[in-house]
């Protein structure tokens, strides 16, 4: 009689029919992790320089990008003449975001730049109260993820910062919380995911002076 106990010796005999169909095709069976072969190469980070030339009259400025985890600068051009960049600050720091907010050239995407911010972004200048230097953004600072937090911060400071030869920013948002300072550091371009970015309350004019 052909029932149950039979399924076991029908289960053996179709493993070793396996086993031996892969022996005849040269595969054995092993515990060993098998190598796949070296690990993809790292994105190479670096544009050559004629994909760096200025598609138009302006000024060139350098700007921060996502490229490896990290920051990295890269050149863009702003459609601000240059006597006025300097001058119309706001203006400026606009310019800078549009920059930030464009997507990576072909060069760039091939060489592994990205970035993290996105728009629609604008920018305002400060409000009764606020610190000399504050810039208002549409969007809360907080509210930005970290990595296009940092790309802001660290363009800003290097191209508009809130004192001469100083790396800080003021931001704050549209809503009434006070402007924040933030310093573009060492680590906050190494590890822009995650860096503390919430800065210092700047302090106001009228505070300063009641102290």
């Amino acid at each position: 009689m052909r029932g149950p106990l039979h399924r076991p010796a029908v289960m053996l005999a179709g493993l070793m029919t396996l086993g031996a169909a892969a022996s005849g095709c040269g595969i054995r069976p092993t515990s060993v992790p098998v190598d796949a072969g070296p690990a993809p190469s790292r994105v190479a980070c670096t544009v050559s320089q004629d994909a760096l030339t200025p598609q138009f009259e302006g000024v060139t400025v350098q700007v921060y990008l996502v490229c490896g985890a990290q920051l990295v600068t890269a050149e863009r051009s702003v459609r601000i003449p240059e006597s006025k960049g300097a001058a119309d600050r706001v203006r400026f720091a606009q310019a800078l975001l549009d920059a930030l907010i464009a997507p990576a050239s072909g060069e760039e995407k091939d060489a592994g730049y990205t970035t993290a911010l996105k728009g629609p972004l604008t920018v305002s200048a400060a409000r009764p109260g606020d610190p000399a230097g504050t810039l208002r953004l549409s969007r809360e600072p907080e509210a930005l993820s970290a990595v296009a937090l940092s790309q802001v911060v660290c363009t800003f400071a290097e191209n508009t910062p809130a004192a001469p030869d100083a790396q800080q920013i003021l931001l704050g948002g549209p809503g009434g919380d006070p402007a924040r300072g933030y310093s573009c550091t060492s680590e906050m371009k190494s590890r822009p995911d995650s860096t503390a970015t919430l800065g210092e309350i700047a302090p106001s004019p009228r505070a300063r002076g009641s102290s």
